[in-house]
């Protein structure tokens, strides 16, 4: 009985967070644009939408700032990361502590901040002005996410690397980065995901003719709601729902080659051992 309520409750609370986004699926392919009317089914709404010049634009300046962004926080929320590792004493706990306000930090006070910046640096607002911000909220997350691979880096594996006769450059790219790369992949991820869906930093940071897709639809709803929109919303939905799914796929996918790894490698930890005894080896892997 207690199992029987407790997976009621949870499947409630799934259906109230995700019962709102079915509707706005269910209604992007609503013929009628009368939300309590069914009219049929259609494609009508994601024709106009890719043919809506102004969406398609805010599109492009969303994706290219995106991708633009994220690759950029990857590589230096990796080098920080890295060199947040290395450090020891209060200067570690310091920079840790600084990198947790953005994350902490309410949306509305990173974007006045960063337009007080701008005003006060005289730099013109636009493509520049929105994709510094991009980059400077997004870095903290790629340095949380790269931050625990290092932890589980085996000691002294950069310096074995080195006394085999590697350079730092190649030790790092051929042994350090392999090891570390799905937490620098979802942090790449991460940080693109975060900088598709951002608003308020957008809003304070951007320039005349300069509009992301969220500012873009702030602007429509504010006229009444498009069915454009619900297609839009749907799409949106679908391919962070993707992300996700690579993500948590790949993360799977690593824990288990992990286990699998340690498997072996107790294995033959204990053959060794056996071996040294003087046992047959072949005897106990059939046992």
């Amino acid at each position: 009985m207690v199992k029987f309520l407790q997976r009621t409750y949870v499947y409630l609370i799934f259906a109230f967070l995700y019962a709102p986004i079915a509707v706005l699926i269910v209604l992007s392919f609503n013929a009628s644009r009368s939300r309590g009317t069914w009219g049929g089914f259609t494609l009508q709404w994601y024709v106009e939408l890719f043919q809506d010049r102004v969406i398609m634009s805010s599109l492009y300046t969303t994706l290219l700032i995106g991708i633009t962004s994220a690759v950029i926080a990857t590589v230096i929320g990796t080098a920080a990361a890295i060199g947040i590792h290395n450090s020891r004493g209060w200067q570690k706990k310091l920079v840790m502590n600084i990198t947790y306000i953005p994350v902490l930090n309410p949306e509305i006070v990173t974007g006045i901040s960063l337009m007080i910046l701008f005003v006060f640096s005289k730099v013109q607002f636009g493509y520049l002005t929105l994709l510094l911000a991009h980059i400077t909220f997004n870095i903290p997350y790629v340095i949380l996410s790269v931050l625990p691979k290092l932890r589980q880096l085996k000691n002294n594996l950069y310096e074995a690397a080195l006394d085999l006769g590697a350079e730092p450059w190649y030790a790092f790219w051929r042994v350090i980065l392999p090891e570390i790369m799905p937490g620098v992949i979802t942090g790449l991820l991460l940080a693109f995901t975060l900088s598709i869906d951002d608003f308020v930093v957008s809003f304070f940071t951007t320039g005349s003719g300069v509009s992301t897709l969220s500012i873009t639809v702030y602007s429509m709803a504010r006229r009444g709601i498009n069915p454009k929109l619900n297609a839009l919303s749907t799409i949106m939905f679908t391919a962070v729902l993707l992300l996700l799914l690579i993500v948590n796929l790949r993360q799977a996918r690593e824990e288990k080659k992990g286990r699998r790894d340690n498997e072996q490698e107790k294995g033959f930890r204990i053959i060794g051992t056996v071996d040294a005894a003087g046992v047959d080896s072949e005897w106990v892997q059939s046992q």
